[in-house]
């Protein structure tokens, strides 16, 4: 037998008489449990005894007898109760001594009584086999474990090149900013490796005790998007660059191009441009016309008023005069040498030497640094910081200049803070009735057809509120670290900001009264705090 044995109690059947056999445990093994042993007896008829003292000798270290008194005299069999976890996934059985003569448990009884409680799956026939070798009585035995899932792994790619290229220009020792030197593109030669793409890994269902399926989580496919000049592997797990020159990945998808070339103007002779890679216009863009390019577009002249509008980056190494109605919009990177009149929207920084009159808006910083950097009129929008020369003027030219959280992710910051309020009054709500339904199950009481279906419909519906919760609680975690950084948002003032001038700082704002010099802007304990350089 086992070294370490639990206490029991075993009955003797001595013609009308009962008398307990009590053995305590050996070898470190669990005490008599006694409300255990009262529920033993009382279901073979015994009640009619002193308790009291019966429970004061179950708690002696030695073996004694007790006497039960006067009984129908008939022996009774070995008894097992089966108990099955919550999720199906563990059967566990104990027993209980048959009276000295009665009759034990054979391998045919227990899988019997296994059946009847729709164990059908994961039964351990030798656990079962050893304990009817070797019996452990008031002890738990494990005789089915079901098959857990083995849980999938989502696909993945991984890029070999740079995918956020945030290169700035060049600042010089005087103070210039040099938009002719600029290396913000990503160079390729033939035969690159791009991208390679590890499959999804499916997993494999598990199976519960009673033989039901446990499906494993669905995982997320990928697959390699990519434009022209790319070739693909036969597996199609990964991609390199069929000729030399640009890469960059616009919206998860590679683009490989040796760029677009426009060696004058785009004007009358060369149209609108709408190209699926990156465009290098060498001279002016002429009022009117269009450039839209999946990826970066460079002009090396002047944008008039027209409409640049990339997935990458727009960089304008000689600026746009946009006359009310010039618009640069792009995904990443605005880098244009000034900015008069016109229309910008960055979802990256905005850099430039001076703003007129215009509406800029950028996810992250604008800096406005060169030797005579300044903002004057209209309305400048950052989601980090901005930083000037100046801002503002002598004339009192109606500036605004704002900094914090975009209001669209706060709307969003907002509505998955009350998702996640909402889902885990949810779950609260859950998780004590199935854990009403558990202590039932592990009584040992079995749940009829309607309620077994209303507890796995309750279940289901946890682990699917416990998913969504999760999904929210990410997103909002990126954008409560992203809250925290608008925090810090912050208006710099490298030389002067004169009156007139609105601040806002997220939900705050202010106008200057007076002319201000060397100074920065920044909200701390509910307001906007003005401090010096």
């Amino acid at each position: 037998m086992s070294s370490q044995i639990n206490g029991y109690v075993q009955v003797e059947i001595n013609g009308t008489q009962a008398i307990g056999h009590i053995f305590p445990p050996k070898e470190g093994g669990l005490p008599i449990n006694a409300a255990e042993v009262d529920e033993y007896l009382f279901a073979h008829g015994f009640s009619d005894y002193d308790k009291g003292a019966f429970r004061r000798q179950l708690a002696e270290p030695k073996e004694s007898t007790f006497a039960f008194g006067n009984c129908d005299g008939l022996e009774f069999s070995e008894t097992m109760n089966i108990k099955i976890s919550l999720d199906k996934m563990r059967v566990t059985c104990r027993f209980m001594p048959p009276s000295m003569n009665g009759s034990r448990m054979n391998a045919k009884d227990i899988m019997g009584e296994l059946s009847k409680r729709g164990v059908v799956y994961g039964i351990d026939q030798d656990a079962i086999l050893a304990y009817l070798s070797d019996p452990c009585y008031a002890t738990d035995y494990v005789f089915a474990e079901g098959l857990q899932p083995v849980i999938g792994r989502d696909a993945k790619i991984e890029y070999f090149f740079n995918t956020n290229p945030s290169l700035k220009p060049k600042h010089n020792e005087d103070g210039s900013v040099d938009y002719r030197d600029l290396n913000t593109i990503c160079g390729v030669k033939e035969g690159d490796l791009l991208a390679r793409l590890t499959p999804e890994d499916r997993g494999k269902p598990g199976k519960n005790v009673c033989g039901q399926d446990i499906p494993t989580r669905t995982v997320k496919s990928k697959h390699l998007e990519f434009g022209q000049n790319i070739r693909i592997s036969d597996d199609r797990t990964e991609i390199y660059a069929a000729v030399t020159g640009h890469v960059s990945l616009v919206n998860e998808k590679v683009f490989v191009s040796d760029v677009y070339d426009v060696p004058a103007d785009v004007d009358n002779s060369i149209g609108n441009i709408n190209y699926d890679g990156n465009v290098h216009i060498h001279g002016n863009v002429r009022g009117g016309f269009s450039v839209v390019a999946r990826g970066d577009v460079i002009v090396d002249g002047v944008v008039e008023d027209a409409l640049i509008q990339a997935g990458g980056q727009i960089i304008v190494k000689r600026g746009i005069h946009g006359m009310r109605r010039g618009i640069l919009d792009a995904k990443g990177n605005v880098i244009v040498q000034f900015i008069e009149n016109a229309k910008v929207f960055s979802g990256g920084y905005v850099e430039t030497g001076s703003i007129i009159y215009s509406e800029v808006n950028a996810s992250e910083d604008i800096i406005v640094i060169d030797k005579k950097g300044f903002i004057a009129g209209g309305s400048v929008r950052a989601g980090g910081k901005v930083e000037s020369m100046t801002i503002g003027s002598d004339m009192g030219a109606m500036t605004h200049i704002e900094v914090g959280m975009a209001p669209e992710k706060k709307e969003r910051y907002t509505q998955l803070h009350k998702s996640i309020t909402s889902l885990t009054k949810k779950i609260n709500k859950l998780t004590p009735v199935i854990k009403t339904y558990n202590d039932f199950v592990e009584s040992g009481k079995a749940l009829d057809h309607k309620n077994m279906l209303y507890l796995n419909k309750l279940m289901s519906e946890l682990r699917s509120t416990k998913d969504m919760l999760q999904d929210c609680r990410v997103e909002f975690n990126a954008l409560h670290q992203e809250l925290i950084n608008s925090k810090h948002a912050k208006v710099i003032v490298r030389r002067d900001i004169h009156s007139g001038v609105m601040i806002t700082i997220s939900d705050l704002s202010m106008t200057m009264k007076d002319k201000r010099s060397y100074c920065q802007f920044e909200k701390k304990n509910g307001e906007i705090l003005v401090t010096n350089l």
